[in-house]
């Protein structure tokens, strides 16, 4: 049981890792909206295509825009605070009570 228990704690170390760089992402994504890089750039592209898929969902269900302010990437962060605070935590949790 204890290879299961193992198992559970290194996808959530590995599922952590993940939500915390798109975190950063995110929020890369955010500064280049203040300062409008080169839309051509490939990083740019990429972080563009990583992010607004996302955000454009999350616009569809509730209406984020506010002015010239889009806080879609602001409930995007939110989420992934939730999901590391409860999901990973749970998980660890679960993990270490399998050893």
């Amino acid at each position: 049981m204890f290879v299961f228990g193992n198992f559970i704690t290194g996808f959530a170390y590995i599922l952590d890792m993940l939500l915390n760089i798109y975190f950063w992402i995110i929020l890369i994504r955010a500064v280049l909206s203040w300062i409008q890089p080169n839309p051509y750039n490939p990083l740019v592209r990429t972080i563009h295509k990583l992010v607004d898929p996302v955000t454009y969902r999350i616009s569809r269900i509730i209406p984020t825009r506010i002015g010239m302010i889009d806080f879609a990437p602001f409930i995007l962060m939110i989420l992934i605070v939730f999901l590391q605070r409860f999901l990973i935590r749970s998980l660890f949790d679960l993990g270490a009570r399998m050893n």
